[in-house]
């Protein structure tokens, strides 16, 4: 039986390539193009390659559609969120040393009398009127800035 099984499929499998037969492509003098299983006797034909191709694979369904889009969408989503978060974070370090500068200078506005400040790139003596003015301009940038900066 074994025997049997294996010569009806190999003579299955030589069949196809002989029943295959070649097929030919002509023009017949008007024009008009034609095809067959033999070549005109008194044309010029063309043998025509036959190639048989895997079946192409059945189109997505929209579920798959959708579920690739929510796939790329939520990837593009977690991308923006994170240069959010990385440049809210590059802010706060700006923030925090901006408002450690403005506390220091604040600490010595109020602790001495006699401040020196750069006016028109030369060092002045500030008045007690101007260091006053720097004091309370100082505390209003904290108290509207620097408040949840620690």
């Amino acid at each position: 039986m074994r025997c049997f099984i294996t010569t009806a499929s190999l003579l299955l499998l030589l069949s196809s390539s002989l029943i295959a037969a070649p097929i030919y492509k002509w023009e017949d003098a008007h024009g008009v193009t034609h095809f067959g299983s033999e070549p005109p006797a008194n044309q010029t034909a063309e043998s025509i390659n036959r190639t048989f191709s895997q079946p192409k694979p059945s189109q997505k369904t929209a579920a798959q559609v959708t579920a690739e889009e929510i796939k790329t969408s939520a990837d593009i989503q977690a991308e923006i969120d994170r240069q959010v978060r990385k440049q809210v974070a590059e802010e706060e370090i700006t923030l925090r040393k901006y408002c450690t500068e403005v506390r220091y200078n604040l600490s010595q506005l109020e602790n001495n009398p006699r401040v020196l400040a750069e006016i028109d790139g030369k060092p002045t003596r500030l008045s007690e009127e101007q260091r006053q003015a720097r004091i309370a301009e100082l505390k209003k940038i904290i108290s509207e800035r620097c408040v949840d900066v620690k």
